[in-house]
């Protein structure tokens, strides 16, 4: 595939409250918003005219921007408006529409948690849109793959507008869908009234699924090769999607970036006190805080009829407070989309086989104690100790004895290489063993994203002494081009970049990721120490090679700590 040069697009305790929620803020909020990539310049929403690219769908005509070698069809309905009485409702399809939809700027991202010291909502309840980006030329034989992406933010930011995919469409010859779903109390609120609804930001992300099944041809790009692809929230949602029986045959392939089934946090992690972190909750712990913001709400009066019409009459500024939106920001289980814990479906072998990819970044949580630092220093050995003791209790002494702060250029980066390994690294080829425990001939690849001088995301603190490395989220700009950093890309990364984009091309187009003329990516063994198997993304010559992830972050030792 040759280089092609292409434009850029522009807890649930009320006590913890003060405590989790400017960091809570923080991580939804650092996905990327119309500011465009260092050295980037925005597109002009207005440069279709009249003559803009115009495509049927099955709701009627759509009229995207042309941008010479690629096409965006912004903000098409994928669902009706979930608001009224359809706020907390699975979504039901969007009304067809007559003449052509303008489909030349994005639409609104879905309400998001709130910033401190914001004023008015940002964002709307009428959200459930999506963006498609494709090649301006027409495809020679056979219809291309269509990557699909959801975004992270915690279940409490972001937007699919968000993320410029000219790159991957371009380079990789691809069809590229980008999602909006709803957040926080919109999208994953529960009570008794509603019974075992499922968690509607995951459903609408498998409405939007169906869409593309619908409508990935009309594009250019084949319904049947349909990668799933997402990162953090956005790679959790996928692991969701693995183990739901409401998404057979949905996509055809996977890619999880930063988060996996396994991904949780040990007490203390986010904030010295603050609980351990599961990304799913159970239908009855959900519908338990749904009691308490009905409560809250002055919503208690009648049946559970009554009391949802009551909460559905609340105005959306009164629902998006930062109390009630991080009270929901964990997919329900015990539904029809999720009818167990994906760690529980997992490790009984319940997901669907396809192809899977499986990634990390060397210093995740770096990006998350570079977050809290102003308010929780760890400046000596004496703190340092402290965590430990908060996080794993009488097992600390074995995790210092592991990883003595003297070994790290600081203890806050002793602290960071704990809770990377501990909660990243190593759960997420925890993850890959089920995986290849049920389904051996299952396609199975691992990476690890591992550039130490990768681009700081805009927005995050400097903390001397503190370097991000290749903290969480920091892979993005390699795949998509508006994503904001402190400085562009080095021609090394811009090389690793094109890389990147081929392997990631390639595994939609064959379930397979290795590319023409790129160093060899072999197949996960995530079972073994000793074996090469993770494919190191690093910029440079001889920088992309198999490494051995599981000795490296020290995961025979979680292994046994975790039994």
């Amino acid at each position: 595939m040759s280089p092609t040069t292409t434009p850029p697009r522009p807890s649930r305790r009320t006590g913890l409250h003060v405590v989790l929620f400017p960091l809570l803020c923080a991580v939804a909020l650092l996905s990327p918003t119309a500011v465009p990539a260092a050295g980037a310049s925005p597109r002009s929403p207005d440069s279709a005219g009249q003559g803009g690219a115009v495509v049927r769908t099955d709701h009627g005509l759509v009229r995207g921007v042309s941008h010479g070698s690629y096409t965006t069809f912004d903000g098409i309905p994928y669902a009706a408006p979930p608001t009224g009485p359809l706020r907390w409702r699975a979504p039901v399809p969007a009304a067809a529409w007559q003449g052509v939809r303008d489909a030349t700027r994005r639409a609104e991202r879905c309400v998001q948690m709130p910033t401190p010291g914001a004023g008015a909502v940002v964002g709307s309840e009428d959200c459930l849109y999506l963006n498609v980006t494709a090649p301006a030329t027409k495809p020679t034989g056979k219809k291309r793959p269509v990557l699909v992406w959801m975004h992270g933010g915690a279940f409490l930011g972001g937007s699919g507008g968000d993320y410029g995919a000219e790159r991957l469409a371009v380079r990789g010859d691809t069809v590229v869908v980008t999602v909006n779903y709803r957040l926080g109390i919109f999208g994953y609120f529960g009570h008794s009234g509603l019974g075992a609804a499922p968690p509607f930001g995951l459903a609408d992300q498998q409405a939007a699924l169906r869409w593309v099944r619908a409508n990935a041809g009309r594009f250019g790009g084949d319904p049947g090769s349909v990668t799933l692809f997402g990162e953090s929230a956005g790679a959790l949602s996928i692991c969701a999607h693995l183990t739901s029986p409401t998404a057979a045959g949905l996509f055809q392939r996977a890619v999880l970036q930063s988060g996996s089934c396994l991904t949780s946090f040990p007490r203390g992690a986010l904030g010295p006190g603050t609980p351990s972190y599961e990304p799913f909750a159970s239908q009855t712990d959900v519908q338990t805080a749904g009691a308490e913001a009905a409560r809250q709400l002055g919503c208690t009066a009648g049946g559970g009829e009554e009391a949802l019409a009551c909460l559905r009459g609340q105005s959306t500024d009164r629902l998006a407070t930062a109390q009630l939106m991080q009270s929901f920001n964990r997919p329900a289980f015990g539904n029809t989309l999720l009818p167990v814990a994906p760690d529980q479906a997992l490790a009984s072998g319940r997901f669907h086989r396809v192809p899977v990819i499986l990634g990390t970044n060397h210093d995740e949580m770096r990006m998350f104690v570079g977050l809290s630092l102003a308010a929780f220093p760890v400046r000596t050995e004496g703190d340092y100790r402290a965590r430990l003791a908060d996080a794993f209790g009488p097992a600390a002494s074995a995790v210092e004895a592991r990883y003595p702060a003297a070994h790290q250029a600081s203890p806050a980066l002793a602290w960071a290489s704990v809770l990377t390994d501990r909660s990243f690294t190593c759960t997420t080829l925890a993850a890959g063993r089920a995986i290849a425990a049920h389904a051996p001939g299952l396609p199975l690849y691992g990476y690890e994203f591992n550039d130490p001088h990768a681009p700081v995301l805009a927005g995050l603190p400097a903390n001397p002494g503190f370097p991000y490395g290749a903290a969480h989220g920091f892979e993005m700009p390699f795949l998509f081009s508006s994503f904001p950093t402190e400085r562009p890309l080095t021609d090394d990364q811009r090389a690793l970049s094109d890389r990147m984009v081929d392997h990631w091309t390639n595994f939609a187009r064959t379930g397979n990721p290795n590319a023409p003329d790129a160093p060899a990516w072999p197949t996960l063994r995530p079972w073994s120490s000793h074996a090469p198997s993770v494919q190191s993304l690093v910029p440079g010559p001889g920088g992309i090679h198999p490494a051995d992830a599981y000795s490296a972050h020290e995961c025979s030792f979680w292994d046994r700590l975790s039994q």
